[in-house]
């Protein structure tokens, strides 16, 4: 088995709690699904969310899809003047057989725009 990491994001409309809970969940659950993985596959995942969205932590979404014993960090992501706003990113670090060009990265909604060379 290898280490592999996988990144996404995603971007919310507004600094609400549900929203940041929705929009992270939609996040997760892609990533998980594109890549055929569960749960036992994930090592840890490392959230950031731009410093407009502070009214949850990203990390309660996995929490709540059942991600119970993976380590899971939230940070804030350094604060350029133009980049997106309101956008929740992971980087999930998993353990698989696939070589690290098989991982499909997840970019949702507005936070396409990040990389447009892998958006989906």
């Amino acid at each position: 088995m290898a280490v592999r990491a996988i990144r996404g994001a995603t971007q919310v409309d507004a600094d609400d709690r549900e929203q940041i809970l929705a929009g992270t969940a939609e996040l997760i659950t892609e990533v998980m699904s594109r890549n055929g993985l569960t749960t036992d596959d994930v090592i840890s995942v490392l959230f950031t969310a731009t410093p407009d969205l502070a009214a949850e932590f990203p990390a309660l979404a996995a929490r709540k899809l059942g991600f119970h014993e993976v380590p899971l960090l939230c940070m804030t992501e350094i604060d350029v003047p133009h980049a997106l706003p309101r956008v929740v990113r992971l980087m999930a670090h998993i353990e698989t057989d696939l070589p690290r060009s098989a991982m499909q990265h997840v970019y949702l909604h507005g936070a396409t725009a990040l990389r447009l060379d892998i958006a989906q």
